[in-house]
C-alpha cells in the first residue's frame, strides 16, 4: 500500500477505512448528492476508495502493478494453475518419496534431485494441501500474489465493472465495423436500403452496368477508357516493360563482369601454377 501510494501521489487519492463508517457518510452526503446511492452496495468486504482526476485506465493498471508474491498455504484456494518446473531442485535424495507420492516423475543427479518433466500441481480452485505447500516451500516457490484489484468504477452517478475499462478504441472501433458489416449485409439480401448498404448498392450498380455494356457494346464517356484497356491491354501495358527490361540488362552485365572475374581467377592459378611457381618447374 506504500508503494501504491507513493507511486499514485499528485495523481490520486486512496481512502481506506471502516465500511460502516464509510456507508454512513455516504447516507448522510446522499440526502445533499442523491447520485452517491449506487455507492452503497458496493461497501461490502475489504475496500476502499481512489478519487482521481486522471485517465481511469492509467490509475487501474498503476494500482493493479504493484503485486507481492505469496507462498502457498494449507487450506487456501488457487486462483490459478500452478507448475512444478523441470530441472535441479537442490534437494537431498531423501526426499524422492515425497516427490513419487505427488506423482513427480524425477530422478538422482550429482548428489540432488532433478525433475525430469514439468508437473501441474495446482489447478484453479483446487484446495492447497499440505504435501503441495511443503513441496512448494522446500522448492522456494511462491505461486501466489496479493494486491489491489479494482471492482468497479463510479463516474458521473452510475456504477460499472471494471473491466469495461480495458475495452480500447480499437476494440469498439472493430465491433462497431462488424455489426456494420451485418447491417450492409442483411440490407442487401432484403433490398432495404440503409446507409450501411448504399455504397455496395451503388458498387453493385455500377457492375451491372458495365456488364451490360460490355455485352451489348453500348459505350458511354464514364466506361469508354475501361472497355478500351479490356480490349486493347497492349496499349497500356506498353509503358511498363520499360524498367523490367532496364533491370534484366542490368543483371545480364553483373552476370557478366562475375564470369570474367571467375575467368581471370582460373587464368591465374593456370600460369602462375596451383602453389605459386610456374608450371614449368613441375
Amino acid at each position: 500500500m506504500q508503494a501504491i501510494r507513493k507511486a499514485l501521489r499528485g495523481k490520486a487519492i486512496i481512502l481506506m477505512g471502516k465500511n460502516t463508517l464509510m456507508r454512513r457518510a455516504i447516507r448522510v452526503e446522499s440526502e445533499n448528492h442523491p447520485e452517491l446511492q449506487p455507492l452503497l452496495p458496493h461497501i461490502v468486504g475489504n475496500v476502499g476508495f481512489v478519487f482521481t482526476h486522471e485517465k481511469l485506465k492509467d490509475i487501474k493498471d498503476e494500482l493493479e502493478s504493484h503485486r507481492v508474491g505469496a507462498p502457498a498455504k494449507v487450506g487456501a484456494i488457487s486462483p490459478l494453475e500452478v507448475w512444478v518446473p523441470a530441472g535441479p531442485t537442490g534437494m537431498e535424495p531423501t526426499k524422492t518419496s515425497f516427490l513419487q507420492a505427488l506423482a513427480i516423475p524425477s530422478k538422482i543427479m550429482r548428489g540432488q534431485i532433478e525433475i525430469i518433466a514439468p508437473k501441474l500441481l495446482l489447478t484453479v480452485g483446487q484446495k492447497v494441501g499440505n504435501s503441495e505447500a511443503s513441496l512448494l516451500q522446500m522448492l522456494g516457490i511462491r505461486p501466489f500474489s496479493y494486491g489491489v484489484i479494482v471492482r468497479s468504477v463510479f463516474e458521473e452517478g452510475s456504477v460499472y465493472d471494471a473491466s469495461f475499462l480495458d475495452i480500447s478504441d480499437e476494440d469498439v472501433l472493430s465491433r462497431f465495423a462488424a455489426g456494420l458489416g451485418k447491417v450492409a449485409s442483411l440490407s442487401l439480401s432484403i433490398g432495404y436500403p440503409t446507409m450501411a448498404s448504399l455504397p455496395h448498392a451503388i458498387v453493385n450498380a455500377y457492375k451491372n452496368v458495365l456488364a451490360v455494356c460490355f455485352a451489348t457494346g453500348y459505350v458511354f464517356d464514364a466506361v469508354e477508357e475501361l472497355k478500351d484497356m479490356v480490349e486493347n491491354p497492349e496499349k497500356y501495358a506498353s509503358a511498363a516493360p520499360a524498367p523490367v527490361a532496364e533491370e534484366k540488362e542490368e543483371k545480364e552485365e553483373e552476370k557478366k563482369v562475375e564470369e570474367e572475374e571467375e575467368e581471370e581467377s582460373d587464368d591465374d592459378m593456370m600460369g602462375g601454377g596451383l602453389f605459386g611457381g610456374d608450371d614449368d618447374d613441375w
